[in-house]
């Protein structure tokens, strides 16, 4: 059983922010989903900058927070590591959702459905995930919940290269194609931070087993 109760309570403001930015970065991929799904006329912008910017506070305490304290819950390049990869969730999100608003035209003629409901499970991962490092879970669970995050990135590489295929073979504007690829790839980017911060979490709990 993997348990890290027995550091000061103090430590507990250091779990606080690590949750509170997984709750962010789910906060954006949520959005993220919603606006997939939207009609082009109720498409909004605002709550991915709220989410970035919580982030960036998030990230900053915690910063500060390492440098106020000699022993930490966790090793400091662990803390750092995992606030950098959840802090590159909601970062990533809004840098393709303004493309995404921006490129309407182009972002229509694809299909991002799939691409959403694999974001959605994402984003209802990394939560009990980063919840894991203080409530203290077995490394199976841990383990489980990892490989399917390393799963849902592996479906989205393949419908993104399955997209491009049907993106080369189409007689497209090379202009819209361009834009319409571009889309796809910085969507699969969203799943690799995703697959990023479950692994770095799932090292800090094999770690610790």
């Amino acid at each position: 059983m993997f348990s890290l109760q027995r550091f000061l309570s103090r430590d507990d403001k250091m779990f606080d922010l690590m949750e509170g930015s997984a709750e962010e970065a789910r906060a954006a991929l949520q959005s993220l989903v919603a606006l997939l799904r939207a009609p082009a006329d109720r498409r909004d912008l605002d709550a991915f900058a709220a989410a970035r910017r919580k982030e960036k506070s998030l990230a900053a305490e915690l910063t500060e927070q390492l440098c106020r304290t000699f022993v930490t819950p966790l090793e400091r390049e662990d803390i750092e590591a995992l606030s950098h990869a959840l802090y590159k969730i909601p970062k990533v999100s809004e840098k393709f959702a303004e493309r995404f608003v921006l490129t309407a035209r182009a972002a229509q003629r694809l299909d991002f459905s799939r691409q959403a409901a694999l974001l959605a499970e994402a984003a209802e991962l990394l939560v009990p995930m980063v919840k894991h490092l203080k409530e203290g879970k077995e490394l199976q669970q841990v383990k489980a919940q990892n490989h399917r995050l390393q799963q849902i990135e592996g479906e989205g590489d393949k419908l993104m290269l399955k997209a491009l295929e049907e993106l080369y073979e189409s007689n497209h504007d090379p202009y819209e194609a361009m834009l319409m690829k571009d889309l796809l790839e910085m969507l699969e980017k969203v799943l690799d931070r995703c697959r990023d911060a479950g692994n770095v979490v799932f090292h800090i709990i094999l770690k610790h087993s």
